[in-house]
């Protein structure tokens, strides 16, 4: 018999049996299966010998999950956004999909009943992380802080992993007044999978939602490859550094706020703003559309930033080279950045520069090319983040676009996102 998408089959290649769940494959002269352990293996459709087929797998349906109220233990709220960390495995196209209940997702971790109860969990959309924008994230800022002013001691997020720390860094700033800990957490590996990373990074998050001290918004994950413990990261001071490694997400120039371990313990490692369950939190969603984040790199023609000068964006953060350069004494006048720059200046159109290098600051008065920058009013972010930069400035022009009121609103440090002083351990060598 012909086995179909779904089937469970046993196939032999050689002296070699595997077991598996027949998923989609692109050729027609292949065939592809899902192995225990839920990694896929294809063969030539020639060089295998089915040995047996069994009934058609149906997709796992999760039974409504109700978890009783319970005194004795903090109560939170969970928000799911989506992301590998809200899915599930479809058999019938071989991937994984979102999962139809945000309630889901204690299937992947029942032990959260003994940690925390919930007040309310919403999904307010489900997306991949890739897909945010500024309104998902006036989305999530209102309801986080309904969700803490009604009594919760603290927040989950459910969230894809890709663009976690973008989110994580606007909720920082969104936020007004936090004093209760928004825990931004997400999964590397899919539930289909025995490194799946989501269940330990829901447990730990649990924790810190609950039962810690910390009054910020944090990204909780894996802080080494196995599962040892999960690292507590301030939402604007980390970065997702690896496309695949369950301990993608670092802390850039600091260190991370805590350690938080499976038994609950929480391990205080640096400073951070301290819970106060009185705080009434405020959500200031303003945000100006109209800016961009644009990298420097050799050959680049300045005609780019006079596109965004021309559309009438409103500021422009650039990932300059180390110290915060850009070309201008280049040998054909046509690839300097100067009169760009010069005239997005003359326009009212904020310039931001933030080092490409990731980890150290910028500094404009170390060579003349930066200082030639400075003096058009170019801002230079100190240390923070490209992308916390790009977030920050976003988030100040929906405020105002006055450039004094702006460059000291970018220079004040809000939410722990500059770091005056780098020591050497947290340089990223």
């Amino acid at each position: 018999m012909e086995p179909e998408v779904g089937d469970v089959i046993i196939l032999r290649k050689g002296e070699i049996s595997y077991e598996g769940i027949v998923i989609p494959s692109p050729k027609k002269d292949s065939i592809i299966i899902k192995l225990s352990n839920g990694y896929n293996i294809g063969f030539r459709r020639d060089s295998v010998k089915i040995i047996n087929v069994e009934k058609k797998q149906k997709p796992k349906i999760f039974s409504e999950v109700k978890f009783e109220k319970r005194n004795d233990i903090p109560e939170i709220s969970l928000i799911s956004t989506g992301g590998t960390i809200a899915s599930r495995v479809d058999y019938e196209t071989g991937g994984v999909r979102w999962l139809m209940k945000p309630e889901e997702i204690f299937f992947m971790a029942p032990e959260l009943s003994d940690i925390t109860t919930f007040r309310n969990i919403s999904s307010p959309f489900q997306i991949a992380s890739e897909s945010m924008t500024f309104e998902c994230y006036k989305i999530l800022a209102k309801e986080a802080a309904k969700e803490l002013n009604s009594g919760s001691k603290g927040i989950i997020i459910t969230h894809g992993t890709d663009t976690l720390h973008y989110t994580s860094s606007a909720l920082s700033f969104m936020l007004q007044n936090l004093s209760k800990p928004v825990c931004l957490v997400g999964a590397q590996r899919s539930p289909d999978r025995g490194s799946f990373d989501g269940s330990m990074n829901l447990i730990c998050a649990s924790y810190v939602a609950g039962h810690s001290d910390i009054g910020e918004a944090v990204i909780v994950m894996h802080g080494e490859m196995d599962d040892t413990y999960c690292n507590v990261l301030r939402g604007t001071k980390v970065r997702k550094m690896h496309s695949t490694r369950r301990d993608t997400f670092r802390p850039i120039n600091t260190s991370p706020l805590a350690k938080v371990f499976m038994n609950g313990k929480i391990e205080k490692l640096s400073d951070y703003r301290i819970r106060n369950d009185e705080n009434e939190v405020y959500p200031d969603i303003e945000m100006e559309e109209r800016t961009a984040i644009i990298k420097a790199y050799p050959n680049f023609n300045p005609e780019i930033l006079d596109y965004y000068i021309d559309k009438g964006y409103k500021g422009l953060v650039i990932e300059a080279s180390a110290l915060g350069h850009v070309p201008t004494d280049t040998i054909n006048e046509k690839f300097s950045w100067v009169n760009s720059i010069k005239r997005a200046r003359e326009e009212d159109i904020i310039i931001v520069f933030a080092t490409q290098c990731l980890f150290g600051r910028v500094d404009p008065f170390v060579y003349s090319n930066g200082r030639i920058m400075e003096e058009m009013g170019v801002i230079y972010a100190e240390d923070m983040l490209p992308e916390t930069a790009y977030l920050k400035l976003s988030w100040i022009l929906g405020h105002t676009n006055e450039y004094f009121e702006v460059k000291r609103n970018m220079l004040d440090n809000m939410v722990g996102e500059i770091n005056y002083r780098i020591k050497g351990d947290k340089s990223g060598l």
